[in-house]
């Protein structure tokens, strides 16, 4: 049905786009061109007349040498976000370009002049980057010969139109811009669909998500009052997309993208001259579809995780993929690849093989798809004792409803949530390092016969006892306990006994520092999707071990970053003080760099980024500023995917929202403590921005920031560095590493960084949102650091 106010809008957004393609800005003229910069310089592009958008070559995120044609949000401080880039499964090496030719052709070239692309218009009179996110190609008569607009990739922006047959197609991954696994479309009988399709073929799957309007000729149309709608060849509304009008469109920034996770989300910015007190940063105002991990279920293809993984969901609703226990990433930059099993699979040579293999539980998973039995009626420990003597079976499914079915690899369709109404069971090969509490099996209980000997005598005795240490433990717990409201309501809290059993007496040691000895434990993957945690210890109770205890747990609980390590629990028992944490299979940075084995080149540059910014989230992002006080290879942990994690937040300080220093003792580790802690005055974010500088060189070198038996001139790696860089010598730090000689670009970029970060002087430092942006190389690094 149409209606009066849709149409009045539509014009609106008729009569803003005319103004938009008539408003004053400087045409970019014939013979006009862009070339890549250098590394680590500001690469050059045509700016729309606001500045709010920019049009030029862009550096990949996660290689610097590597270029796309773009247009971005060009006023966003602490983000380059791009909406457009016609490139993107096919970046450029250094000395590209872009030229309008004589003839009016927009050009994409290589370094040695050849065409890689061009949008198929000529005879151009100029061009134009306007202020909607717009690229234009104008003819002599003012007509729009082309537009990015008309090209989209995967995000949309207001006064934009998808007209029948067009489509955005999602990234690979956040930091891979290549082609997705996920399309929206717009069809020429009126749907608006969503598609699973293949990477890298494009093969189109099954659609997850339509709006079953069946109008042909609709169009999806972003308007300036902040919604996406679907609107008829007559105006007439059909349906809603998503809509962000309590954000208007004149005070922030919008954007509709087709996300690497395949949901839709509309997200909104605060301009820079927008109402005080917005966050400055994309916040989701809407999103379709509303669940996703249980919504797409494909015949085809691996659903929305890759195969042998599944779905789950962070605390902001995006998309999580993990693999299940037994199983491990089988590229962990490409989570699309899906996981693969760490041990040999049964053989159907012999038939029926139990031998070797057990049977590991997990609560509220499904996989679907990749049934080739079903076992009705069946009750659990059958449905699991079916799957175990199957050297078909893979995995077995249990729907509490006598169903079973029997599952072959590779799984697909994987969820895991609470309203996921399925227990797993899955086969694994028999390890001794496995948590026995998950491994179903049938156990001979012996108690009745202990009961017979003991008789009535033993048991009074028995309660006795207990009865006196319960009160004795009531009383300790009285005069020691903390109070649970004081750590965090959200987390769990164990008891010592849970937390001994879990660490097997604390038998197996991670790792131990001032505070106390971090050990494994087994625990069973409900919490974290593993079966294994770490489980901090703190030392023997004394006064100051509440205050560090109290500390580390307010300090982590209200945090959450992918950079930061995610504390589960807690025991605050009697005078015992334990934290439980995530397990990082691949242990601390400092034993992944100083094992005398060089890691590779680009996993070292993503470490540098992962703790920067995970240091720039608990300093400008947080509700509450965090001091972490104390960064060093030591505390910083390696996730299964080598993501580095932030730890140990025990000498962390909090600063109040009006508050930028505090005073307090000296605190960290001796050569990677700021010089300011020695001058008992008061302390900022930027000590750990020193300790920050002194880690980045330790992991561009693969070495420690002290080695005494090194010559004088190389023992103190600072020093040394800064005496290459001011002698021009920045290859004697790398030579014998060809990976970083290869990338010698970066390789400065980043020791200019880190000497900013050392400057003896805090006021000199950059803070961790700037030396972000100058490790990604979204910003100069200008003036070079003093040395």
């Amino acid at each position: 049905m149409e209606s009066p106010l849709l149409f009045l809008l539509l014009l609106h957004t008729v009569i803003t786009i005319t103004a938009a393609s008539a408003q004053p800005h400087s045409n970019i003229t014939l013979n006009s061109s862009l070339t890549t910069a250098i590394a680590g310089a500001r690469n050059p592009s045509w700016l729309s007349p606001s500045g709010d958008f920019a049009f030029g070559l862009l550096p990949l995120p996660t290689n610097s040498s590597l270029f796309l044609l773009a247009i971005w949000f060009a006023n966003l401080p602490n983000t380059t976000t791009v909406v457009w880039t016609p490139n993107r499964d096919n970046p450029l090496p250094p000395n590209s370009s872009v030229i309008l030719t004589s003839d009016g052709r927009l050009s994409l070239r290589d370094p040695s002049g050849t065409e890689v692309w061009n949008p198929g218009s000529s005879a151009a009179s100029y061009a134009a980057m306007l202020d909607t996110g717009d690229f234009v190609l104008v003819a002599s008569d003012h007509s729009v010969l082309w537009e990015s607009f008309s090209d989209p990739t995967d995000t949309i922006l207001p006064t934009q139109t998808l007209s029948p047959n067009s489509k955005l197609v999602a990234k690979l991954s956040e930091d891979d811009f290549s082609d997705g696994k996920f399309k929206l479309a717009v069809q020429p009988d009126g749907d608006l669909v969503f598609y699973l399709v293949a990477v890298p073929t494009g093969f189109q799957y099954n659609s997850y998500w339509t709006s079953g309007t069946n109008t042909s000729n609709s169009s999806l149309v972003f308007d300036v009052s902040g919604s996406i709608h679907l609107i008829s060849p007559t105006k007439a509304l059909l349906t809603t997309l998503t809509s962000a009008t309590t954000k208007s469109t004149s005070d922030f920034y919008h954007r509709g993208t087709l996300d690497s996770d395949g949901v839709f989300r509309h997200y909104v910015h605060p301009k820079p001259s927008a109402i005080a007190g917005a966050a400055a940063e994309w916040v989701i105002m809407d999103f379709k579809p509303a669940d996703i991990c249980t919504n797409m279920i494909t015949s085809l293809g691996s659903g929305v995780c890759g195969f042998n993984s599944y779905c789950t969901y962070d605390t902001n609703k995006k998309v999580v993929c993990q693999c299940p226990v037994g199983y491990t990433w089988i590229d962990p930059n490409r989570a699309y690849m899906g996981c693969k099993h760490t041990f040999t699979m049964p053989s159907c040579i012999s038939g029926v093989q139990s031998e070797g293999f057990q049977m590991v539980r997990v609560d509220n998973i499904n996989f679907w798809g990749n049934d080739y039995d079903r076992l009705n009626p069946m009750t659990e420990a059958d449905c699991e004792q079916q799957c175990l003597e199957d050297c078909f079976c893979a995995t077995a499914i249990y729907d509490g409803q006598n169903n079973c079915w029997k599952k072959k690899l590779p799984l697909s369709n994987g969820v895991k949530a609470s309203n996921v109404n399925g227990t797993a069971f899955m086969k694994l090969g028999n390890y001794d390092n496995l948590p026995i509490v998950n491994v179903t099996k049938k156990r001979i209980w012996l108690l009745p016969g202990f009961l017979a000997l003991g008789g009535s005598v033993l048991l009074n005795i028995i309660v006795l006892y207990l009865t006196y240490m319960f009160l004795r433990a009531s009383k300790r717990k009285q005069r020691h306990q903390l109070k649970d409201s004081i750590l965090g309501p959200n987390l769990k809290a164990f008891t010592y006994k849970e937390l001994e059993e879990a660490t097997k007496s604390f038998g197996e040691e991670l790792g131990r520092g001032a505070c106390g000895t971090v050990y494994k434990g087994y625990l069973g993957p409900e919490l974290t999707g593993t079966p294994y945690l770490a489980v901090k210890k703190l030392r023997d109770f004394q006064p100051e071990i509440d205050k560090e205890f109290a500390n580390e747990v307010k300090s982590i609980c209200q945090t959450h970053h992918k950079n930061l390590v995610r504390l589960l629990g807690y025991c605050n028992q009697d005078t015992n003080r334990l934290l439980v944490y995530e397990y990082m299979s691949n242990g601390s940075l400092a034993s992944f760099l100083f094992n005398g084995i060089r890691p590779p080149w680009e996993q070292r540059v993503g470490i540098i980024l992962g703790i920067a910014r995970g240091l720039r989230y608990l300093h400008e992002e947080c509700s509450t500023q965090i001091i972490h006080c104390d960064i060093k290879p030591q505390n910083v942990l390696l996730d299964v995917n080598f993501v580095p994690r932030i730890s140990d937040f025990g000498l962390a300080k909090l600063l109040k929202k009006d508050q930028t220093r505090t005073n307090t003792g000296i605190r960290g580790t001796k050569g990677y403590v700021a010089p300011e802690w020695f001058r008992n005055a008061g302390i900022s974010a930027k000590v750990d921005v020193y300790s920050f500088g002194v880690m980045v060189l330790e992991i561009l070198f693969c070495r420690r920031n002290v080695e005494k038996d090194m010559d004088e001139e190389k023992a103190l790696l600072t020093f040394w560095v800064s005496d290459c860089y001011n002698d021009g010598r920045i290859d004697a730090l790398v030579e014998g590493d060809e990976e970083a000689m290869a990338d010698m670009g970066r390789v400065q970029r980043f020791v200019m960084v880190a000497l900013w970060c050392v400057q003896e002087e805090p006021a000199m430092r950059p803070t961790m949102g700037q030396v972000t942006q100058m490790l990604e190389g979204a910003v100069a690094i200008n003036p070079v650091p003093p040395v």
